[in-house]
């Protein structure tokens, strides 16, 4: 490899590393609260993979919480957050208030990021608004800088006066 090509693909690595870490800065603000979790396979050395079940609120919309339930691998590199998880994740969205719409909504708009790798791999829940049915609609999904996963899961929420 010549010292040009190099250079090369160390000045698209910066980019695309400024890139990542500019993402990460703006991405919404709303953190999960974890609720529990269960080990589904033994590790000898680190933590055991597991099952984590979070909990967050609608960041827009008050009266909507949303719990997830995802896969956390374990292990040394589980344990030091160099792993990279699984792309297996649900939602399941409930009124458990009145709801109120805080401010304007977007389709697709995202109310929740988490990290699934050290770098380029995200879970994320979005929101659509099925004005037809009145209903709010959350898509659970993972996506890499290169190519997401086509596994996801939906739940709905109808917008009914409390």
């Amino acid at each position: 490899m010549s010292l040009i090509s190099k250079s090369s693909s160390m000045g698209k690595l910066v980019i695309v590393l400024t890139i990542t870490l500019t993402t990460m800065a703006f991405a919404p603000s709303v953190s999960a609260e974890q609720i529990g979790s269960v080990d589904t396979s033994f590790k000898l050395i680190g933590a055991n993979h597991k099952i984590v079940i979070e909990a967050f609120d609608d960041p827009k919309i008050s009266g909507v919480a949303c719990h997830l339930s995802r896969a956390k691998k374990g292990g040394i590199s589980g344990s030091f957050g160099l792993a990279t998880d699984t792309s297996d994740a649900a939602i399941a969205c409930r009124q458990v208030g009145p709801i109120k719409i805080l401010k304007e909504l977007k389709d697709g708009e995202k109310v929740f990021k988490e990290r699934t790798s050290i770098l380029f791999k995200t879970m994320q829940v979005v929101r659509f608004l099925d004005k037809k049915r009145n209903v709010l609609v959350y898509l659970v999904y993972s996506d890499k800088l290169v190519d997401g996963s086509p596994k996801n899961s939906i739940s709905t929420v109808p917008i009914r006066p409390w």
